[in-house]
């Protein structure tokens, strides 16, 4: 791999963003979210002493140095769809959204299961009982040119530990989950499907893509957590560590 030398990058102007780890959530910016579908980054140029594999241009640095190679980001995936889109097919499926004290109801009751799509460090620290957790969103694991440069990227803003969509989340789901089972899916903030003044859209978080993804693939008895499992904790619900 090409010695780096210096490294810049370009993004587009981003709208709102969707829910990221509740520690980041207001200093991220938008193209660091998993999800990442109002505001995409077209891409990181990498300047090297060699040339990264992907498409490139060249001019002379400094040092005479003739370097400049772009990583490109991979074709759109369904949970980077536009959230409008997404939000129509949660409607249109009739996904229906559920406080925390309706899920725990039936959780206990009418055997409903709560899918946990938060990273599984933060399932360990603190998760309902009986949770399943399936991460939707993963520590970045490759090295193409384009996973290097997110990683700069999230160390820029002083973040080591950068997530991408994780390819094998559906594949994990159905091998614990029945298609026809009632899943109520959750992550920290929950999101909401709800619209308002300021949010006229509602707001897209993990848990809701992780439930459009679900709809996607034939899953028909989809809830979502309102007000996440930070509201959860926070009223002091039942909860078990692994930790």
């Amino acid at each position: 791999m090409a010695a780096l030398s210096f490294i810049s990058s370009r993004s587009s102007s981003a709208s709102s963003s969707a829910s990221f780890y509740h520690n980041f959530q207001s200093s991220a910016p938008n193209f660091l979210l998993g999800s990442a579908e109002e505001s995409r980054l077209h891409f990181f140029t990498v300047r090297s002493f060699g040339c990264i594999k992907g498409r490139s241009s060249s001019r002379e640095s400094r040092k005479g140095i003739k370097v400049l190679c772009a990583a490109t980001k991979p074709a759109k995936s369904p949970a980077e769809e536009d959230w409008k889109v997404k939000r129509e097919l949660l409607l249109q499926k009739k996904v229906r959204s559920v406080d925390v004290n309706e899920a725990l109801r039936l959780q206990k009751e009418n055997n409903f299961v709560i899918l946990d799509v938060r990273p599984e460090p933060e399932f360990k620290e603190g998760h309902p009982p009986g949770a399943i957790n399936v991460q939707v969103y993963r520590l970045i694991k490759e090295w193409t040119a384009w996973d290097i440069a997110r990683r700069a990227a999230f160390a820029f803003f002083g973040i080591f530990a950068g997530t991408e969509e994780n390819p094998e989340f559906i594949q994990t789901v159905e091998s614990k989950i029945d298609k026809n089972a009632k899943i109520i899916v959750a992550c920290t903030a929950g999101g909401t499907l709800k619209p308002s003044q300021n949010l006229p859209e509602g707001q897209q978080s993990r848990s809701l893509i992780a439930a459009y993804l679900l709809v996607l693939n034939g899953y028909t008895n989809v809830f979502h957590l309102e007000g996440g499992l930070y509201t959860w904790f926070k009223e002091g619900l039942p909860a078990v560590s692994e930790e």
